[in-house]
């Protein structure tokens, strides 16, 4: 019984033993099968986890084709190249068929050489960033495809976060799935920021060459993939040098993915560097985009659509503006104490050409073109000289210039210098003030005003005996336009920038039309003051400003040398120019036929060096035969008992006044007509 009960025990051992090495080789496996099973569906469902944690709040994918941005005003000069722009810059979308080959092939060559063969992830590439910002210890490789760029650029920050680049695959995986690879890289041409205030090819295109993408040459589109990398460290506004180096290197990548021969990459070295670069020393005509952006809404309102607006602003005379004023201010005003000038330059019709508001923008922004208020001096003068020419007197009247006193008032000539019997012309070209103190007194102050006003002068002015040299004050905008009067022919003109409001669709919203209030000076005063006005250029106090050719303007110094003027015109162009000191302190003797007729002269030079010489303009038309009496009257000199000239010789003010008692001097004159025709 015992022995059996032993074998009983030894079998059961021996079956215990057996079963337990059964356990022991495949228990484990079961474990780690076990074990694998539970953490799979744990991975699977922390990873569902973490995708919604991604996707609960992912951007409405829907709206891929808006763009949202603030509405942006592009200002273009004359010649359609972009000015400045303010607020976000998209340009044109374009397709895939209207841009040369080269230029999305540079971009892929340089941004995601297999975009044509991977899902939306390259995981060759990113594995191969991963290696080489290990082994550099930072980060200096990415492995973004372009249309995880997209993602990014259309629905994401650009915040560095796990988060926000779970969300770029998760999007990159959807626009894979949803869009051709053609439809992608349009979509991304169109969308990413190129630097300088652009997003998309054409805006970057026009911002930097000056024409539609379309056109590019294949340095262009090599310089434009350059950017993607650093926009703002690649600029060819910024650092042309570095720029290039950028564009030689996308040539590089075009050979790499067989895009480009190294022969074709070779040549277009040779034809495009040194020639195609943009560079320029800062953006230009800072002020005037200013001023035009300040009177935008008077034309279109406040609009919530981009606005494209075409301006008077040719960018050859802007620069020769900037650049000589900079120039010889910087030179010659440290010296003389001058530290600030202007300068405003139109055509006769008022289309304002070129604008500088001061030395520096970066400095300052505020125009000294159109902002500040300063006393012109003398070169308020014809206004008086046109109010005299009106009422009676002509160019060639005899005047004494010797001292003289209107009450406590003692103008004194320049340098006390008198010259006794002169003319008009003699007294305006030699900018004699006792003349000018006796022909005010002669027509009246308010007269004077009133033509002031009449011929474009808005600022206020105080109708007294000193308005004759220019007290009250001006500014050079609305002087040079008041200028351009006699540059254009007797018709007034309104000085203007705008010619055209377009938003981003090509809808017009505004084109100006017409030019002016039409003819303010008749044709016979018009010429009296071009005969004045060239004198002073000729052989006056303007003779230093001589560029070769038909010119005629006015000087103007104010009292202690504080402002310092000289405007003046051709045929082609009227530009007036100030020096003179922010806070008012007198400079070191800087008078009109100083600093403000050199720099006149050295930009009207450049300015009309490949224009032929032409006359003033003759001002054509019908002559007033009455003074004071507008043009169209049927009146005549000779039944008022007129001067052979056929201009009525105007009496004395006081003895005027003793005959017509408050009425105005033109009604004197038509009555005097009046009397005339009833006696006939």
């Amino acid at each position: 019984m015992a022995g059996r009960g032993r074998k009983k025990d030894s079998g059961q051992k021996a079956k215990r033993k057996g079963g337990g090495s059964w356990r022991e080789r495949h228990g484990l496996l079961l474990g780690f099968a076990k074990w694998g099973l539970v953490g799979a569906v744990w991975s699977f469902f922390l990873g569902l986890c973490f995708v919604g944690w991604l996707a609960y709040d992912l951007p409405d994918v829907s709206r891929l084709n808006e763009i949202d941005h603030k509405p942006s005003v592009t200002l273009l000069a004359s010649d359609g190249t972009i000015l400045a722009s303010f607020g976000d810059l998209y340009g044109k979308p374009v397709t895939l068929k209207e841009l040369p080959g080269y230029l999305p092939q540079a971009v892929i060559a340089t941004e995601d050489r297999r975009f044509y063969s991977h899902f939306g992830l390259d995981l060759r590439g990113l594995a191969r960033a991963v290696y080489v910002n290990l082994r550099s210890g930072a980060w200096v490789q990415g492995g973004s495809t372009i249309t995880q760029q997209l993602a990014k650029n259309v629905f994401l920050t650009p915040a560095r976060t796990l988060r926000r680049k779970g969300q770029e695959v998760l999007l990159a995986l959807w626009l894979e799935h949803n869009f051709t690879k053609d439809q992608i890289l349009e979509l991304y041409l169109n969308r990413v920021y190129f630097g300088a205030g652009t997003y998309g090819v054409d805006a970057a295109a026009r911002r930097y060459f000056g024409k539609p993408a379309s056109q590019v040459t294949r340095y262009e589109a090599a310089l434009l993939a350059g950017l993607l990398k650093a926009p703002s460290r690649y600029s060819p506004f910024n650092d042309r040098d570095l720029a290039q180096a950028r564009a030689k290197l996308v040539l590089s990548n075009m050979v790499a993915a067989d895009y480009l021969t190294q022969d074709e990459a070779d040549a277009v070295v040779a034809e495009g560097f040194g020639h195609n670069t943009p560079a320029r020393s800062g953006p230009l005509g800072q002020y005037f985009a200013d001023w035009v952006l300040d009177q935008l809404p008077s034309f279109v309102g406040y609009s919530d659509r981009d606005l494209v607006v075409t301006t008077t602003l040719d960018p050859v005379l802007q620069r020769q503006a900037e650049g000589k004023l900079s120039e010889i201010l910087t030179k010659d005003g440290p010296p003389q104490d001058a530290s600030e000038a202007a300068l405003v330059s139109m055509t006769p019709e008022g289309a304002v050409k070129a604008m500088v508001g001061g030395l520096d923008y970066g400095s300052t922004q505020f125009n000294r073109a159109t902002q500040a208020q300063r006393q012109p001096g003398s070169a308020f003068k014809p206004f008086l000289f046109l109010t005299a020419f009106e009422n009676g007197f002509d160019p060639d009247s005899h005047f004494t210039d010797a001292p003289v006193s209107i009450g406590n008032w003692k103008p004194d000539n320049y340098n006390d210098r008198y010259y006794g019997d002169v003319t008009l012309r003699e007294a305006f070209a030699r900018s004699l003030n006792s003349v000018a103190a006796q022909l005010i007194q002669r027509v009246g102050p308010k007269r004077v005003a009133a033509t002031a006003e009449r011929l474009g002068i808005s600022s206020k002015l105080m109708a007294t005996p000193s308005l004759a040299l220019g007290t009250s004050e001006v500014n050079l905008l609305e002087m040079t336009g008041a200028y351009a009067v006699f540059a254009n022919r007797g018709e007034g003109v309104w000085p203007y920038a705008i010619t055209e409001v377009q938003d981003r669709s090509g809808n017009l919203l505004y084109q100006r039309e017409g030019s002016g209030p039409g003819r303010i000076v008749a044709p016979r005063y018009v010429l009296q003051m071009q005969d004045i006005m060239a004198a002073v250029v000729d052989w006056g106090t303007a003779k230093a400003g001589q560029i070769g050719r038909p010119a005629a303007g006015k000087t103007g110094t104010t009292q202690d040398y504080r402002d310092a003027w000289f405007i003046g015109f051709t045929a082609e162009l009227v530009t007036g120019v100030w020096v003179g000191n922010d806070d008012g302190h007198p400079m070191k003797k800087v008078a009109g036929s100083g600093l403000p007729v050199k720099i006149w002269q050295g930009f009207m030079a450049a300015a009309l060096e490949k224009e032929l010489p032409r006359p003033l303009p003759w001002p054509g038309g019908d002559e007033p035969l009455v003074a004071g009496v507008p043009d169209g009257s049927a009146t005549t000199a000779s039944a008022a008992g007129g001067t052979s000239s056929g201009i009525i010789v105007a009496p004395d003010p006081v003895t005027a006044a003793k005959e017509t008692g408050n009425d105005s001097f033109a009604d004197f004159i038509q009555r005097l007509v009046n009397q005339r025709e009833n006696k006939k």
